[in-house]
């Protein structure tokens, strides 16, 4: 039996990168993922290789792109009993350099999004007693000398920050809501931007104390934690997955 057998996941982002690989680990413990990202073609695809479920075009800053995706996955299969908040887009850049537009963009689609999803899922999560998982980052707990971030320390610290207040008012109704905050990951978009060659942090391994960056399952092996009954009693907390990144004064922190 798996620690997920019988739950219905709400799971944002799954066209790629970490969302992508939850989509495989959740279904493998026996979740039902209901799955969306803006690229519908890569949404679907990732269904087709998890062999269950389903999934659409989602667009997370949209209520009503995100109102059509939950009552898609009420229709299908009745109840969501864990919404995982894994979407999200970034525009690196200082407060030097930052546009207003970036500043925007990175906002809308890292914290708007968790408020619009969450608010469309609520109902549906007390009914079950649910669980919320939303993606926070090392970077909404600490600054970098490393990397210009403005827009997402403030966006991923916002997550943090409602994340508890979700607990608060989720407590009464059953609901759980708890966020991981994952440090430099190698993903299809890191690869692609902060562990691009030529990137200084390329070389921030030597800076962790683990002494290397993450694997995307690493991140999703605490989300299915959290998802799971074990974590019955766990809400409001913030998991830091870093290899200690954030913990040593001298360490440069980027993601």
């Amino acid at each position: 039996m798996g620690v997920l057998d019988g739950k219905v996941v709400l799971l944002s982002g799954t066209g790629r990168g970490i969302g992508r690989v939850a989509a495989h680990r959740f279904a493998e413990a026996g979740a039902t993922v209901v799955g969306g990202d803006i690229d519908a073609a890569a949404a679907l695809a990732t269904m087709r290789s998890v062999r269950s479920g389903w999934a659409r075009e989602l667009d997370v800053t949209s209520e009503d792109s995100v109102a059509a995706w939950v009552a898609g996955c009420l229709e299908r299969y009745g109840r969501v009993d864990v919404l995982y908040n894994n979407a999200g887009a970034v525009r690196f850049g200082s407060l030097a350099s930052q546009s207003f537009d970036d500043w925007r963009f990175t906002l809308a689609a890292e914290l708007d999004s968790v408020f619009v999803v969450t608010r469309a899922a609520w109902p549906h999560l007390a009914s079950s007693r649910g669980a919320i998982i939303n993606v926070g980052s090392v970077a909404g707990i600490a600054g970098s000398m490393a990397v210009g971030r403005v827009a997402h320390s403030a966006s991923k610290g916002g997550v943090i920050a409602v994340t508890r207040q979700l607990a608060a008012e989720g407590g009464p109704l059953g609901i759980r809501a708890n966020s991981i905050s994952p440090g430099l990951v190698a993903t299809p978009g890191t690869a692609e931007s902060l562990l691009a060659p030529g990137n200084p942090m390329t070389a921030i391994g030597a800076h962790i104390p683990l002494g290397r960056v993450g694997d995307a399952g690493e991140v999703v092996n605490v989300a299915i934690f959290l998802a799971s009954d074990a974590a019955s009693y766990v809400t409001g907390a913030n998991i830091v997955v870093d290899g200690g990144w954030s913990s040593v004064l001298n360490a440069p922190v980027a993601s």
